[in-house]
């Protein structure tokens, strides 16, 4: 078991928090978003397409599958009202390199999505259908 800490607290401005996490990091938490930070849920977001993002990698490596580049576009809808949950996402992995197997890419999402991605399979527990997607870019 794994205990992790994050420390809050307000920056004095509107409901802007900061975060410092026990490796030293910080970032902000803006409420509502603007150009300098962004709202817990839009972490919540990122932190679950991140992950898988990660976990894609690491499998595309282990398969030895020649990529330069993965991203991933998230989509979040939330719900109209309090507590304005995640209720439906979408993530749309794109992976640039030369002769990526198809295979290779279903296969590492699947894993993610279903064994590794403890983020996104938090939120799909909670009740957030999520979807997947894929596109293939070759590069020379």
């Amino acid at each position: 078991m794994t205990t992790k800490r994050v420390h809050l607290s307000w920056t004095g401005e509107r409901n802007n928090l900061r975060a410092r996490f026990e490796s030293g990091y910080e970032l902000e938490m803006h409420g509502p978003a603007d150009e300098n930070g962004v709202t817990p849920m839009d972490h919540l977001l990122a932190a679950a397409a991140g992950c898988s993002a990660m976990d894609v990698i690491h499998i595309l490596r282990k398969k030895r599958q020649n990529f330069t580049d993965v991203s991933v576009e998230a989509e979040g809808v939330q719900a109209g009202e309090d507590p304005h949950v995640y209720t439906h996402g979408k993530f749309t992995y794109v992976v640039r390199g030369t002769d990526i197997k198809p295979a290779a890419v279903e296969q590492a999402i699947a894993l993610s999505q279903n064994s590794y991605c403890s983020a996104s399979i938090m939120l799909k527990r909670a009740g957030m259908t999520l979807e997947t997607d894929y596109r293939i870019e070759e590069t020379e």
